[in-house]
């Protein structure tokens, strides 16, 4: 493992540790806080993600949303690979898709012009960490090389750090919803 390697599953093994406590004590307004990052882009294309593990739960924001427009979640179809998006609406009948996440049994697939990303960690500056795939990274570099995409990263306050160990490859945040506020970086 390379110094950089070790900085960031230092910097992961951090981020799980405040993040599984905030997930515990969470108050559940989060997604308020997301919903009002959302609302001025009723309408737009986005895909969020079904919460596993420890994550921050996007979904009351997502449901909101698909009342306006169309909202997707991510599929992941190979190792290496950018996500792909599937079509999502509350109550769908979901099944277990790779690494357990739950995704469509029939999937429709769309590309989103909003990401809601989850994370292990984040700093003020827009810098993520995920769970070392690199799927996130790879999604947004595709996306954004074909039009507009807003990344928005959804995390409980408690996961942000003073500076994260990022490579070029590090696709920054635009904007991060916490429980307790927006931090815009547009």
């Amino acid at each position: 493992m390379t110094n950089l390697g070790a900085m960031k599953a230092a910097a992961r093994a951090d981020g799980f540790a405040r993040r599984a406590p905030a997930h515990a004590a969470d108050p559940g307004t989060g997604a308020g806080v997301l919903s009002g990052v959302l609302a001025g882009h009723r309408g737009v294309p986005l895909a969020g993600y079904m919460p596993i593990r420890t994550e921050i739960d996007p979904v009351p924001a997502m449901a909101e949303a698909a009342a306006h427009g169309p909202v997707g979640i991510p599929v992941i179809t190979d190792a290496g690979v950018p996500l792909r998006f599937a079509q999502w609406e509350p109550d769908m009948p979901l099944v277990a898709g790779a690494f357990g996440v739950r995704i469509p049994e029939n999937p429709v697939f769309f590309e989103p012009e909003i990401l809601i990303v989850p994370l292990v960690a984040f700093d003020p500056q827009g810098g993520r960490l995920g769970y070392g795939g690199g799927f996130y990274d790879r999604t947004l570099e595709q996306l954004r090389a074909r039009r507009a995409t807003l990344a928005v990263g959804f995390a409980y306050a408690a996961q942000q750090a003073d500076v994260l160990p990022l490579e070029a490859t590090d696709q920054r945040l635009d904007c991060i919803a916490t429980e307790t506020g927006v931090i815009d970086l547009r």
